[in-house]
């Protein structure tokens, strides 16, 4: 199995960029992006190759998750203190839905239509009905939260909160409180969940990756990473999960029977998130000093030439 590049979306004409956290819609293709420099939304069509559209009014752009139940995305505008909830057919904002001072992580529940927030100013989760824009249940967390997801076998949000180092699981209904890990590494910032083995999967600042079994907590696997994570994705198909590096700049995957390093990719500098497509297999890694998406392919050959061509025109588009 080998990544390899398909191709680049041009996203922005005014650089640098900050780019923040992505999801796509499964059947389309389509990708949706946080540009937290240009406080918008950006659309991407990941099949063509070609950026579509932004929306505005999404300051502070961090958070982004598609809602399938829906047709629609939510993202976080977090220097508004708000979420917007965009149809994914018109690419219109339907609501706004004010949720505390700095939003960040979502997690959603189709089965309820609720979205659990972590916002990461005052330390707290807020679970919002996103057909009503009604609040539902709010909790104090004992820490900055990072990322987060919902566990819909087990009912429940998983939370990490950055220090103290823990994973906090929060009950679907009313985010009381049913469980915490003590995480053995600096800053849990990647978050997934592998429901083949039933295994969270934390990335921490620290540089390292721990799987730790989602009933216990107990450390079940582990690796070194290249640096700081942010960004982590699973790919399903191939038991790999994908780590963005913002420093030094690459993307390691990860098997998940072995937990070893069976992959590198190097990006940019700074490049810290991504996103995947499990039914085309690709990946995607937003590059923010060229204001671009880099496509890869995950295909069955071997090829490790994977070096990013910095090749540029004089006028800084990609040849």
């Amino acid at each position: 199995m080998s990544l390899h590049r398909a191709g680049f979306i041009r996203i922005l004409q005014k650089l640098p960029g900050a780019f923040d956290h992505a999801d796509l819609d499964p059947d389309t293709g389509t990708v949706v992006l946080a540009n937290e420099a240009q406080g918008c939304l950006e659309v991407l069509d990941g099949q063509l190759l070609r950026h579509e559209v932004s929306i505005p009014d999404c300051s502070g752009a961090s958070g982004v998750l598609y809602l399938p139940e829906l047709r629609s995305f939510i993202g976080a505008a977090r220097a508004k203190g708000r979420v917007i909830l965009v149809d994914a057919r018109s690419w219109q904002v339907v609501r706004e839905m004010p949720v505390g001072p700095r939003p960040n992580g979502l997690a959603w529940d189709g089965g309820r239509r609720q979205v659990l927030v972590a916002d990461v100013k005052d330390h707290s989760a807020r679970l919002m009905d996103v057909l009503s824009g009604a609040s539902v249940a709010d909790a104090a967390l004992p820490g900055r939260p990072r990322w987060c997801l919902y566990d819909n076998a087990r009912n429940r949000y998983w939370v990490n909160i950055a220090d103290p180092a823990m994973v906090v699981g929060l009950r679907g209904a009313d985010l009381q409180k049913e469980v915490e890990f003590s995480v053995d590494a600096a800053g849990p910032h990647g978050l997934a969940l592998d429901e083949t083995t039933a295994r969270l999967l934390v990335a921490c600042d620290a540089g390292r990756l721990l799987a730790l079994e989602r009933d216990t907590g107990r450390v079940v696997g582990e690796c070194a990473l290249a640096g700081p994570p942010d960004v982590v994705w699973l790919n399903a198909q191939r038991r790999r999960l994908y780590v963005a590096i913002g420093e030094p700049g690459c993307v390691q995957a990860v098997d998940l029977d072995t937990y070893d390093i069976v992959e590198e990719i190097v990006t940019e500098q700074g490049a810290h998130t991504l996103a995947f497509d499990d039914r085309r297999q690709l990946l995607y890694v937003f590059l923010p000093k060229t204001g671009q998406a880099a496509v890869y392919e995950e295909t069955d050959e071997r090829n490790r030439s994977h070096e990013i061509d910095r090749m540029m025109d004089e006028g800084g588009a990609w040849r």
